[in-house]
């Protein structure tokens, strides 16, 4: 059955020296909006013991343009300012439902230079898009094509730590599910190999950061040799960033080409619900982990399954999927790490990855089956673990 869901294409643009300067003060107004927005509820709260609606914020940017101090506000588009208070309170939203922690004020260095337009504020026709306050079209790669007579709802505009500009808009289209299939997989993911698969298959771990790591830590060097302010630190930086950027893109492009080619191939996908927060805080294993992407995986895993008909199965993080035998059951009582291969009492010889891949896989179908019903057919409509992220 077909769904309606939303998507977000992500494209890369070329600015004018002009539309770069509108976008970078657009950048800086909203950071601003955001963070008076948040000291004003912060301290009603405190002082008054008392919170801001959304409506009283903006009534405050209001009064805020009209100062002589803020009039500078008004030569930005208005609506990314008032899309920062939109976020914001769907910031003390999550966080008052327990979603989040509290709010936190938004950092030149560290937040993402991002604005986000409503419809109101641009304009796409036929692969050219314009933004409010700008004379010209931007300068768009479009690198795979939108759906004909798309209508982004949102466009949403940003600048990372490389000094690269994209563009992402945001649309509302129809998915047609994937024919059913009647295989199915179980996925163990790793370090060695990014991922074993029940059938035998062991996915290569890319080790993006292990690739760049000795041209990163000369390049970060230089960094520190430079003097802070100068335009040669500022190269450095950009230099540092274009590395880190450069794996980010490398390892999301292998978890993309992964998980497509999992939720094309099979109907049920289990995997293990690891627990990769308190494995990162194990120094041995910190740079490794991180650098593998489990939680990326699974949570592309999820919404690819939930958008084309299939269905991914999340087993409880306790269950010895490594100690178990695949052949009779037995559970082995140790079993370190170094250990990759051992012999079960019954005869058989488990690679020991590809046994916990098999064993994700039988767990993840009988618990299938257990929320089926004893006749195997589903008494609600599935919905994939975890949700969508």
């Amino acid at each position: 059955m077909a769904r309606i869901v939303k998507r977000a294409y992500k494209y890369r643009f070329y600015p004018t020296p002009a539309q770069a300067d509108m976008l970078s003060r657009t950048f800086g107004c909203v950071r601003l909006v955001y963070n008076k927005a948040l000291e004003l509820r912060s301290r009603s709260y405190v002082l008054d013991g008392r919170g801001v609606s959304y409506g009283e914020s903006s009534v405050a940017l209001t009064a805020w343009k009209q100062t002589e101090e803020l009039a500078f506000l008004n030569e930005v588009s208005s609506v990314p300012l008032q899309q920062a208070l939109r976020h914001l309170q769907h910031a003390f939203s999550n966080f008052f439902a327990r979603r989040a922690g509290y709010p936190a004020f938004k950092s030149l260095k560290k937040s993402i230079a991002s604005a986000e337009f409503t419809r109101s504020a641009f304009t796409y026709t036929s692969g050219v898009l314009k933004l409010a306050k700008m004379d010209a079209p931007l300068d768009v790669r479009w690198s795979r094509p939108l759906r004909e007579n798309a209508r982004p709802s949102t466009v949403t505009v940003s600048r990372d730590s490389a000094g690269r500009w994209f563009v992402s808009l945001l649309i509302e289209e129809v998915v047609i599910p994937l024919a059913p299939v009647t295989a199915s997989v179980g996925v163990d993911v790793g370090l060695s190999a990014l991922a074993t698969l029940s059938t035998g298959e062991k996915i290569v771990n890319p080790r993006a950061e292990r690739l760049d790591r000795r041209r990163l830590a000369r390049a970060q060097r230089n960094l520190a040799r430079k003097v802070r302010g100068s335009a040669n630190r500022a190269k450095a930086q950009r230099r540092v960033a274009r590395l880190y950027a450069r794996m980010v893109d490398r390892r999301l492009d292998h978890l993309h080409k992964i998980t497509t080619r999992l939720v094309r191939e099979n109907q049920v996908m289990a995997v293990e619900d690891l627990s990769v927060r308190n494995l990162v805080k194990r120094r041995s294993l910190a740079r490794a982990v991180s650098d593998a992407a489990w939680r990326g995986l699974r949570s592309m895993l999820e919404y690819k399954a939930a958008w084309y008909g299939r269905e991914l199965v999340v087993i409880d993080r306790s269950f010895p999927s490594s100690k178990l035998c695949s052949a009779c059951g037995l559970v082995r009582g140790d079993l370190p790490l170094g250990v990759r291969s051992w012999t079960c009492a019954c005869g058989a010889v488990h690679d020991r990855d590809v046994n916990a891949a098999k064993n994700i896989l039988a767990a993840g179908l009988a618990d299938r089956r257990n929320a089926c019903g004893a006749d195997g057919r589903p008494q609600g409509e599935f919905s994939p673990a975890g949700g969508r992220r």
